[in-house]
């Protein structure tokens, strides 16, 4: 099983609208390395959710619940979506000020691509955010 990290405005789609949902389809991606990251996923996969740009901090666990499909919003079959269920609300949200300050995760995505919308977590990362937010 492999780890992600996938990023969204709170006030454009936030977590707690997503556990309302109870299931959302990851689309709209228009960037390379994170379309390469999408057709990643498996069935399965663990995701983070992290609020960008406002509030600037994990809040959240999902689930990968199918795999790469075309991209309901647009016509070009180059860009693809994946859909997502909500696990669970983390205990103790992890800011990215946290990340950064955790030198454990000096080499993680979110430090180095602060951009990419979809990013690869490694376990060794995915423990030391769960650790931080208290989940273990």
């Amino acid at each position: 099983m492999s780890h992600w990290l996938v990023k969204s405005e709170p006030s454009t789609y936030s977590f707690e609208q997503f556990l309302k949902d109870k299931q959302t389809t990851w689309d709209g991606v228009r960037n390379y390395a994170a379309r390469i990251n999408l057709k990643a996923m498996k069935k399965g996969d663990e995701v983070f959710f992290y609020h960008s740009n406002e509030g600037v901090e994990i809040v959240g666990i999902a689930k990968v619940s199918k795999e790469f499909f075309q991209d309901p919003t647009t016509d070009d079959d180059a860009w693809v979506a994946v859909e997502l269920k909500p696990v669970r609300k983390l205990k103790n949200t992890v800011s990215l000020d946290a990340v950064k300050k955790d030198k454990r995760l000096a080499e993680m995505a979110l430090v180095r691509l602060g951009r990419l919308s979809v990013q690869p977590v490694t376990d060794k990362e995915w423990e030391i955010v769960l650790e931080m937010a208290g989940e273990k």
